[in-house]
């Protein structure tokens, strides 16, 4: 998408009394052409619902990044002071294998800038996309880098099928290492039980994924979530960290294409972010499937803008 187009949908209210104390973020996002900053935050779009739809979903998920920079728009700005905006990649129809590519391409592109590249969703197909951009980026740098995908998930989304889906993503992720000789490092947090088939939990276990279940991520076993993150996050050297918004409760986010009959709550999933953020090693993040027209009150939007504004100014981007 055009970058003025895209930029104006940055609106948000002007608090001019305050000083630089009251800005927002709608006053200090740039559109990447004209960023001249080393550092600091980039965000990109990725407008997609084929994924979903492939994998018999509900779709509207590629309104999520406008809805999400409506929400971002009156963040007040705190130690995230450089923010980019890099555009939306659109899936035009069932082209979601050249969707893909595209935000491969241009997440390298902002990480050889030296941005955080945090993504919009867009269904979870969008992993497949993110993990690649990295992984383009690494490969000229590395002979084997470490990259640890940390994924905030209600499903595994390592699913046979014969294309790319919103299901599929990790999957594929755990193939295209064993074709680079990589090691294949994938935690997931937030895991129903009736979520997801044995056939799933099956290979889970044979790819050597580490998980908690939903019922586990509760406030009294937080020391043993950060304890588990920990041990994870020493295992590596990269963090792709992935949220996925139907990990929420149903009733905190209403807009996903598949809500969450309990879900795991704030309390636990900001602590998360926390750490990984405190860990150094995040080098890109995503939002997925925030669907604007399943959405009450805008309930979905205004976590997952809370959300992101929290990985931008945990990072130290």
């Amino acid at each position: 998408m055009h970058q003025q187009a895209t930029m104006n949908r940055w609106q948000g209210r002007i608090d001019a009394a305050e000083g630089e104390g009251g800005k927002r973020w709608h006053q200090i996002v740039r559109p990447l052409e004209t960023a001249t900053d080393a550092g600091g935050v980039a965000l990109i779009g990725f407008a997609c619902d084929a994924g979903v739809a492939r994998n018999h979903g509900r779709t509207g998920a590629q309104q999520g990044p406008q809805a999400l920079r409506a929400m971002l728009g009156n963040m007040p700005v705190r130690r995230c002071t450089a923010i980019a905006d890099a555009g939306d990649v659109i899936c035009n129809g069932d082209a979601l294998e050249s969707a893909q590519q595209e935000l491969s391409e241009k997440i390298a592109a902002l990480l050889a800038r030296g941005k955080l590249p945090i993504a919009m969703g867009g269904g979870h197909e969008m992993a497949f996309g993110s993990f690649g951009g990295l992984a383009r980026h690494l490969a000229a740098r590395e002979a084997m880098p470490r990259i640890g995908i940390i994924n905030l998930d209600a499903h595994f989304d390592l699913r046979l099928a014969d294309r790319s889906t919103s299901g599929t993503p990790f999957r594929q992720i755990a193939e295209d290492c064993q074709a680079r000789g990589w090691p294949f490092h994938y935690c997931v947090l937030g895991i129903s039980e009736f979520g997801n088939t044995q056939a799933l939990f099956d290979r889970a276990r044979s790819l050597s994924v580490r998980w908690m279940t939903d019922e586990e991520m509760h406030v009294a076993n937080l020391d043993a979530i950060r304890a588990t993150l920990s041990d994870f996050l020493a295992e590596v050297d990269h963090v792709y960290f992935t949220i996925c918004l139907d990990v929420l409760p149903a009733g905190v986010a209403p807009g996903v294409s598949a809500p969450a009959a309990r879900g795991v709550s704030l309390e636990i999933v900001e602590p998360v972010i926390d750490l990984v953020c405190a860990s150094g090693k995040l080098r890109l993040a995503d939002l997925a499937e925030l669907n604007p027209g399943l959405d009450i009150d805008q309930r979905s939007a205004r976590v997952a803008a809370r959300l992101l504004a929290r990985i931008a100014e945990r990072s130290g981007a």
